[in-house]
């Protein structure tokens, strides 16, 4: 029996299976991963009284979780498509799971940090379950994308019900029992994965590329570790430099390894066909605003205009409120996308998506002055933001030869990952008064500087929907 009647059995067999039950569970996870994702922002002052570091220490909690996503996202999406996308779905939830009752018990910064980046292994969830989603439908587009949109929806609301959450018990609860809270609900995830969803048929077959795999990620060490460096020591040190050229340039060898290799690591053929480039292009440049503008956004909204000129000077609470908003706007966005890409298809969805974001952005450059600017701002391109989240592995998993839609759907989370990592230092040094990225530096950061994020945030969105409006998706194969 050939290949393709496999792949084509196992299709139409999943296509029947059901799928409502599956997505549920899979939802449940994505609450997870959103408690992760919003419930340690409200605390951060207290985790650093609780560590005794300093405030500007927190910014090491993102950088080292950047560099561990961008790196082990691509071996996991190789073993999805290898050994199945629900083991490693579970495997990688085991992992954060570890992880996070690490983060409750670390008796030090040290350690503290190490099991926060460890944790970083939850960004692969979600392309995994797209995969999985995509496998079980017999790559159905349309069942796809409104499981996705449900995906991204819990996703969010988990973002909010773990901010207020933490908010709210972080007068009542001590320390440790507060970070163990999400540790609970990573294991509750672990116990839904295990027994609501069914592992598929493997389709791929093969072994790792581990050559690849340690070439890649000394490329990627390199690249996200002078990315890190930039923020700290700022452009006029030549190290940061050294190491994002270095990286650059082991992605040579890399990618030579790659185009030869019988069985590569990451098939740069696959992810360089006609209608995957634009998707993981998009990936990328949308990575600078979803990943890269919310720290900005933050320090501009408590800047207070009686003594800088601008910003909206708002405590705390009003920032929640902004930030509630956009996180709002972005389930919606991803629950609205379904419905536009039944009318006008996916790619058309997704660059009016991009549109949405890039608007949105640019807004800010003459509308900045007051609350219900900056929430109208942010709303329109939380609306963009929440479809592209939701869209791209869809789209990724669509464009990809059935063997490979892990490896497709993982990439648009790395892609993303190094674009916000990139944005993120461009960002730092353009909001930087003092020609530097000392985290000890007093001064407020110039009005210019936020509207170069803002015009970058809008350019890089404009970029992209002209990728995927220009670029025809490849023909469908069995």
């Amino acid at each position: 029996m050939s290949d393709s009647t496999v792949v084509s059995d196992a299709a139409r067999a999943l296509a029947r299976s059901p799928i409502t039950k599956v997505v549920g569970f899979l939802v449940c996870v994505e609450l997870a991963s959103g408690v992760l994702q919003g419930y340690y922002t409200p605390i951060f002052t207290d985790i650093a009284r609780h560590l005794s570091i300093k405030d500007a220490d927190v910014n090491w909690f993102e950088a080292a979780q950047l560099i561990v996503s961008a790196l082990v996202v691509p071996l996991l999406a190789r073993l999805g498509d290898l050994i199945g996308h629900r083991r490693v779905l579970l495997l990688s939830t085991v992992v954060t799971a570890l992880a996070s009752w690490g983060v409750a018990f670390a008796p030090s910064f040290g350690l503290f940090l190490v099991a926060w980046a460890v944790q970083g292994f939850y960004v692969v969830w979600l392309p995994m379950e797209v995969a999985i989603i995509h496998r079980r439908t017999g790559g159905a587009e349309r069942r796809v994308r409104g499981a996705a949109g449900l995906l991204v929806a819990g996703l969010e609301l988990g973002v909010i019900v773990g901010a207020l959450t933490s908010g709210a018990l972080a007068e009542s609860l001590g320390m440790t029992a507060l970070l163990a809270l999400p540790a609970v609900v990573v294991t509750l995830a672990l116990v839904a994965i295990w027994f609501g969803v069914e592992e598929s048929p493997t389709l791929a077959h093969g072994s790792v590329d581990w050559g690849g795999f340690g070439l890649v990620t000394l490329a990627l060490g390199l690249v996200m570790g002078g990315l890190v460096l930039l923020r700290v020591a700022g452009p006029g040190s030549p190290w940061p430099w050294v190491l994002v050229v270095a990286g650059g340039a082991a992605l040579l060898p890399f990618g030579r390894r790659e185009l030869s290799h019988p069985e590569p690591l990451v098939d740069l053929r696959v992810l360089g066909a006609r209608g995957q480039w634009p998707v993981q292009a998009t990936a990328f440049l949308f990575g600078v605003s979803v990943l890269g503008a919310q720290i900005p956004l933050s320090t501009f909204a408590r800047t207070d205009p009686a003594v800088t000129g601008y910003g909206l000077g708002a405590s705390a609470g009003r920032v929640s409120i902004i930030i509630g908003g956009y996180v709002l706007s972005l389930a919606v966005g991803a629950l609205l996308f379904h419905l536009l890409a039944q009318r006008t298809g996916t790619r058309a969805a997704m660059v009016v998506a991009a549109l949405l974001v890039a608007v949105g952005y640019l807004m800010f450059l003459p509308f900045h002055a007051s609350l219900a600017q900056t929430m109208t701002n942010m709303v329109v391109a939380g609306l963009g933001s929440g479809a592209l989240v939701a869209g791209l592995p869809a789209a990724a998993a669509a464009q990809a030869p059935p063997t490979h839609t892990g490896l497709t759907t993982g990439m648009t989370n790395t892609t993303k990952t190094i674009g916000g990592a990139f944005a993120s230092s461009v960002f730092a040094i353009a909001l930087a008064s003092t020609g530097t990225v000392d985290a000890e530096a007093t001064e407020h950061a110039s009005l210019s500087g936020y509207l170069v994020v803002w015009a970058i945030c809008g350019v890089t969105a404009l970029v992209a929907a002209l990728f995927l409006a220009v670029v025809r998706d490849a023909p469908r194969t069995a």
